[in-house]
Parts: C-alpha cells; sequence; structure tokens
C-alpha cells in the first residue's frame, strides 16, 4: 500500500519506461511530481524499493525497474484514479523479470531463517545486493542462515539464502516453510503418508512431521550467497 505521491510516482515511472525504455531523471521526476527538491524524489523512490515495487540496477545510468503494478497502470501519474481510504492505493501480486547476467540488483532481505529448529522469519526493510546471474525469472528474496542442520547439503550458519517466492514445491526441494502461521525454517520438503515432513541435511537433526495444515511454503531454494571475513 503506498500514499498518494508514490503511487503516483509509481505511474510515472511505468509510463515513460512504456514510452522510452529508459527510466526517468530524478529531474523529471521532481518536475513531474511538482516537488521543491531532489530529496523529495530520493525519498520516495527508497520508499518503493523497500516496499518492492521498484528495484534500482547498480551498474547503470538511471536505471529503475518495476517490479511491482498497481491495477490501473494504464495512463500518467497526472490522471491516476484517487486512493481508496487512508490514502492508500492497492496493488496486484509482485512481478519481476530476469536481469542481464552482468547486473547487480538488489532483493529485499528479510531477516534471519532457522536451519535447525524454526524460528521467527524477521521482517524488515534491508536490502542484499546480488548478481542477476544467480536468480532466474520470478520474484526473489534473501533470509541470512542461522543454525547448521543443512550443512551436508552445503548451506552454512551465515549464509545467505536466495529464495525464490512461491507456495508450490515438488517433493525433494529445498524450501522455506511458514510453520504453523509463526515460524519459518529452511528444509527439504517431503510428503509422506498424508503428512507434511520437513528434512534437515544434518544427521544431527530429526526430521520435523505436520499435518499439511501447519506447513505454508513461502518459497524454493535459488542459491546461495557467502561472506568471507
Amino acid at each position: 500500500m503506498l500514499t498518494r505521491k508514490q503511487h503516483e510516482l509509481l505511474l510515472f515511472i511505468q509510463q515513460r519506461l512504456e514510452e522510452s525504455g529508459i527510466s526517468p531523471s530524478f529531474e523529471e521526476m521532481k518536475e513531474a511530481l511538482d516537488l521543491k527538491s531532489k530529496s523529495g524524489v530520493h525519498r520516495l523512490i527508497s520508499a518503493l524499493e523497500e516496499r518492492g515495487f521498484i528495484r534500482r540496477l547498480p551498474n547503470r545510468a538511471r536505471a529503475l525497474e518495476i517490479i511491482r503494478q498497481p491495477d490501473d497502470v494504464t495512463g500518467t501519474a497526472k490522471s491516476a484514479p484517487e486512493p481508496k481510504a487512508d490514502n492508500v492505493v492497492e496493488f496486484k501480486r509482485p512481478i519481476r523479470t530476469a536481469s542481464a547476467s552482468g547486473d547487480v540488483i538488489e532483493i529485499p532481505l528479510h531477516g534471519r531463517i532457522a536451519a535447525g529448529v524454526p524460528i521467527e522469519a524477521l521482517e524488515d526493510s534491508q536490502v542484499l545486493p546480488v548478481p542477476a546471474a544467480l536468480l532466474g525469472s520470478g520474484e526473489h528474496y534473501a533470509l541470512e542462515v542461522s543454525g547448521d542442520s543443512m550443512v551436508e547439503a552445503g548451506i552454512f550458519d551465515g549464509d545467505y539464502a536466495l529464495v525464490r517466492r512461491t507456495d508450490t514445491a515438488r517433493d525433494g526441494e529445498i524450501v522455506v516453510a511458514l510453520v504453523r502461521g509463526e515460524e519459518a525454517t529452511l528444509k527439504y520438503l517431503r510428503r509422506i503418508n498424508g503428512m507434511v515432513q520437513l528434512d534437515p541435511a544434518n544427521s544431527a537433526y530429526e526430521p520435523q512431521i505436520y499435518d499439511p495444515s501447519e506447513v505454508q511454503v513461502q518459497g524454493r531454494l535459488a542459491g546461495l550467497l557467502r561472506r568471507y571475513h
């Protein structure tokens, strides 16, 4: 949900991308929204980025990409319909296109996820720079791994799991599973005898078995980043 100005800016960027394939400059955005300074544009861009509506490509000049669109992207920002109650606008589900392999993109970093016992997956506004070559199509986010239960799959404490957002997965895939609506964990997904089994990749840990109603898939592992100190 966005404020009126954020909504107007998103529509303006969308229109310019459709017309020329190039995102507008900060000066053009300032004039289009009748703002007094470029700092106001920076704040709006940062807010849209934090909320997952746009992303910046750091290695390109004037490179913005819309990854989440309003229902009514048909005209200019000036002709945008009035927002609903409380000055907010509802949006469709996020979309995201693949980028050129040489790009570095930023994806949301949503706290730490357990690779041992489930812990709460924290939500925050941080981002993680990621080589686009590591990601395919679709919307992605990152989680910092906490624990050692996936070490035999090459996933270690402190790694960053790059996750493609989805609510479906095949047996044997590594997924982010939300357990009982509260806690998230990174495990192999298996369905056995009508139950959902979350398997670790460490013989020191036991599988976790749940009723299907207790487990919601929130993404599939797409890649890993590791930082050496």
